[in-house]
């Protein structure tokens, strides 16, 4: 950038800022949108593109060797005809650059003249095409993909000061990433009933660049297959010329297993770890001067005032129109183990093979009801079922305590007489 360019910029800059300022208004008697002679006109020579940068993003792919490192690496076309490997990947990347969110978004970039002027493409794949390549790829591939960015990465390292170069701080996580779609291969359902995928991401938190990407069904764990990829970004960060190396994650990534092999590489590690009594009377135990609490640091600094929290509207329907009921946790676990006492408990239940619905009329009422109940509000009613059910048994075992007879004698059947 020349000195005249940054001096557009610096003044562009100032007159937002001036426009922009804090003031005192006094009552407007017209709106402050009051444009009226805006004109459009077709400029001969001077052409715009919304991605402005993606010019400079292209020029910077080529200049670190990103692009004939990915032509190396990654052989999925036998011909190029005529797009290859690198044209392909770099085709999807701008177009999430782009605002892109599907393979059919890049047609909008094909068919756009500036912007295939700044990538200095005559043509670019098209989504169908763009959609085979993907296709195409095998998990081996995408390791080789993986591998070639890292090593520009390495190279592209290479040229920060050596303070760069005192910690690499590795992250780990792992994210729901939903999708509506009813065919995509892989995707599951998740612990909280989202379908989808859950990637893992490891990433270099220093300059947030991710290091390793993993796609995995949406019902898999967070922490598999992590160790794995943290060795491999220690052994990446190492061939960089990092002097320490620091691995983090939440609870999920504490896989007490490989904490050993870290220690003896002279690795660090903070990862958070369930509050189980072994480890919490561990801790207690320890000297005041060994340990300190962790803050969480705030987020932002408050401006002005702090501000309640708002009303949650969604729960509010729910409650009012009884769409659902939230039941304490502690009467979820009451209610389990009441159930699994009365599985192993003594207590007969009543199978009700007895009903003969041929020769008793009431019975059949009975049943006729009950379907009727079942069909008008089915949640409702099999719950009373349960319920009544659950509760019958202990009941008919209390009467037959007190009355001293066997279960068949404690009521006759529906259809049947008392023996005189």
């Amino acid at each position: 950038m020349n000195d005249y360019t940054r001096r557009q910029v610096r003044n562009r800059k100032r007159r937002i800022e001036y426009r922009l300022r804090d003031r005192s208004w006094e009552a407007q008697d017209e709106p402050m949108l009051s444009a009226g002679n805006i004109q459009y006109e077709m400029a001969d020579r001077s052409r715009g593109l919304a991605a402005g940068g993606i010019g400079m993003v292209h020029l910077l792919a080529r200049r670190t060797g990103l692009v004939e490192a990915i032509d190396d690496a990654v052989q999925v076309l036998k011909i190029h005809l005529p797009y290859h490997e690198s044209d392909h990947v770099l085709n999807i990347a701008y177009n999430a650059l782009n605002g892109g969110t599907c393979l059919e978004d890049i047609e909008l970039r094909r068919n756009d003249e500036v912007y295939l002027d700044a990538v200095g493409a005559q043509r670019i794949p098209d989504p169908t095409t763009a959609g085979d390549f993907c296709r195409r790829f095998t998990e081996e591939d995408i390791e080789c993909l993986m591998e070639a960015i890292n090593g520009v990465r390495v190279k592209v390292w290479g040229q920060q000061p050596e303070e760069f170069f005192e910690e690499a701080v590795l992250d780990a996580d792992g994210t729901l990433a939903e999708t509506t779609g009813q065919c995509k291969q892989g995707m599951d359902i998740s612990y909280d009933g989202v379908w989808g995928y859950h990637p893992l991401l490891i990433s270099l938190a220093n300059t947030k660049e991710p290091l390793y990407l993993v796609n995995r069904s949406g019902n898999r764990p967070s922490q598999e297959g992590a160790a794995g990829r943290f060795d491999q970004a220690v052994a990446l960060c190492r061939e960089a010329g990092f002097r320490k190396i620091l691995l983090r994650g939440d609870t999920d990534f504490s896989q007490t297993r490989y904490l050993d092999g870290w220690d003896d590489q002279g690795v660090g590690f903070i990862f958070g770890i369930d509050a189980m009594p072994n480890l919490v009377a561990r801790a207690n135990g320890l000297p005041g001067r060994r340990w300190r609490r962790l803050r969480r640091a705030e987020r932002y600094a408050v401006a002005t005032e702090p501000r309640q929290r708002p009303d949650n509207v969604k729960e509010q329907i729910v409650r009012e129109r009884g769409f659902a009921v939230n039941v304490p946790e502690y009467a979820i676990a009451g209610a389990t183990a009441l159930l699994g006492l009365l599985m192993v408990s003594s207590i007969p239940y009543r199978s009700f093979k007895e009903l003969d619905l041929r020769h008793s009329f009431l019975t059949l009422v009975f049943v006729v009801f009950a379907v009727s109940l079942v069909i008008l509000e089915p949640s409702v009613t099999l719950f009373s079922i349960g319920i009544l059910y659950t509760i019958h048994g202990p009941i008919e075992w209390l009467i037959r305590q007190r009355s001293g007879r066997r279960l068949e004698e404690v009521a006759p059947t529906m259809n049947e007489t008392p023996q005189g």
